[in-house]
């Protein structure tokens, strides 16, 4: 009897440290919980910050991709970012014959890994300034601070600044950026 109760209290202590660690890893994005049990995708969906994004993942056949092992670290631009590109830029590259380019967009905004905001901030300091990624696209992205804000820039001098660091996941890590990166 003894043995069972002090499993019990053992079992509903672990139980709560779990509930509370989880609970302490969730961040709020686009309104939207995001689980660091959910992948990438299984958390992106209920962001109403980036439904533009996740209409561009399913045009670019790249859900299973997202919601595969990984890990991967994703710079994810909100439904504002994708606003500040030209107009029909999105419309364009929404259609189905610029799937290709859509694909060579979104991949830009990956990197293989799971990167924390702790990880690119020593990069910036290991690098004396500045870190650069290479991303599943094959482009590169370098990444510097100006006070406590990291900011993102793309191969042609755009930058995005990072409005919420480590939204941890299930295969990787999201970072929510206010601008779109562009490759050459």
């Amino acid at each position: 009897m003894k043995v069972s109760k002090i499993l019990s209290v053992a079992l509903v202590a672990f139980t709560m440290f779990t509930s509370v660690a989880t609970v302490a890893q969730t961040k709020m994005v686009g309104g939207a919980a995001m689980y660091p049990n959910k992948n990438i995708i299984e958390n992106a969906v209920n962001s109403k910050d980036h439904t533009t994004l996740v209409a561009a993942v399913k045009a670019a056949g790249l859900v299973e991709t997202l919601q595969g092992k990984g890990p991967f670290t994703v710079f994810a631009p909100t439904n504002a970012a994708f606003d500040k590109l030209p107009k029909g830029t999105v419309e364009t590259l929404l259609k189905p014959e610029n799937k290709a380019m859509l694909q060579g967009v979104l991949t830009y905004h990956v990197v293989a890994g799971k990167w924390s905001a702790a990880d690119v901030v020593a990069g910036i300091k290991k690098g004396n300034g500045t870190y650069t990624a290479t991303t599943v696209q094959g482009g590169k992205l370098t990444f510097k601070m100006d006070g406590k804000d990291v900011w993102v820039i793309d191969e042609k001098g755009g930058k995005a600044k990072i409005t919420i660091a480590d939204v941890n996941q299930s295969n990787g890590v999201i970072h929510v950026i206010d601008t779109v990166l562009m490759h050459k």
